[in-house]
């Protein structure tokens, strides 16, 4: 029997134009590492960065900051391997790269206006009419524009944080659970500033999120790390493809009798055993009697981390 419904998907940008190209990434901790990540982000593309606390996407999201010091592996931005610059051009490019954090960390006593015009200063790109244009959509001008961020909500500064780098002039935005700690109708908010983003120039974005749900209405790919490794990076319409088979301990042996070894990733429940498909119509005919359900992203994170692989 043929085994292609055990092929787990992949992607390959090589020949692709990308503003973002990490390779071979090393970083070592006492008791963690950060072991050879490579990861690409292709122009005008959204990839998203899944991963469960501790696994290293924020350590990743600081090497290519150059927050912290790599021990092997190369960096390029739009093209250029950063090792290889002088001062002067690594500040340009750099100049190019926008970081929203999960934590708005604003002078709490600095207005609205203040943070733009502190914005406008560092930036020499900084659009003021997009800055105005993003936050009158959103309900942050004209009415907040003297409020200090202390007094402002969770959703209000991080609006006003995602905005503002928005509009600096960044090709390429970083950002690190940008959605973390939102309500629903804020987290949509956000999510709407960001699509209203991607639909102009070339832009492009990585983002870390434990909202899965966020990147499935976002991003082009995803790439899932675990224990400081990339475990999958596939294109995000790859999980629609995707299923969750629900078998009992005899179906689950004829189908591993079939398919390759080591390719299947299977996980113990109560009465059953969970079994992740990556081609879940190729699946449902080698198997049409066996129940096979979509699987969500979470599905993907879960079975990949937590399943056996057999």
């Amino acid at each position: 029997m043929s085994t292609t419904f055990s092929a787990m998907p992949s992607i390959d940008v090589t020949n692709d134009p990308c503003d973002l190209r990490i390779k071979g990434v090393t970083k070592r901790y006492e008791g963690f590492t950060l072991d050879g990540v490579s990861l690409d982000v292709p122009r005008g593309s959204v990839v998203g960065l899944i991963g469960q606390n501790g696994a290293g996407k924020t350590t990743l999201m600081k090497a290519v900051l150059g927050t912290i010091h790599m021990n092997g592996g190369t960096v390029e931005l739009f093209g250029r391997d950063l090792a290889s610059l002088t001062d002067a051009e690594l500040i340009t490019l750099r100049g190019r790269v926008g970081f929203v954090s999960a934590v708005t960390a604003f002078p709490g006593v600095m207005t609205v206006s203040e943070i733009a015009r502190m914005y406008r200063m560092a930036f020499p790109a900084f659009d003021q009419a997009a800055y105005e244009s993003l936050a009158t959509r959103i309900g942050l001008l004209p009415q907040n524009a003297g409020k200090k961020v202390k007094d402002l909500s969770r959703g209000m500064g991080m609006k006003l944080q995602l905005v503002c780098t928005l509009a600096s002039g960044a090709d390429l935005v970083i950002m690190d659970e940008p959605t973390a700690g939102l309500d629903p109708i804020v987290r949509e908010e956000v999510l709407d500033i960001v699509r209203a983003w991607m639909e102009g120039e070339a832009h492009s974005a990585l983002i870390s999120s434990h909202i899965t749900t966020d990147l499935e209405k976002l991003a082009d790919y995803l790439v899932f790390i675990d224990n400081g490794r990339v475990i999958l990076s596939c294109e995000r319409d790859a999980v629609d493809q995707m299923g969750v088979a629900h078998l009992r301990t005899s179906e689950l042996e004829r189908v591993l009798a079939d398919a390759a070894p080591g390719s299947l990733h299977v996980l113990r429940q109560d009465l059953s055993w969970a079994m992740l498909v990556p081609d879940r119509a190729a699946f449902s005919r080698a198997y049409p009697d066996y129940v096979c359900d979509r699987a969500s992203i979470d599905d993907v994170m879960v079975l990949l981390v937590k399943g056996e692989v057999r």
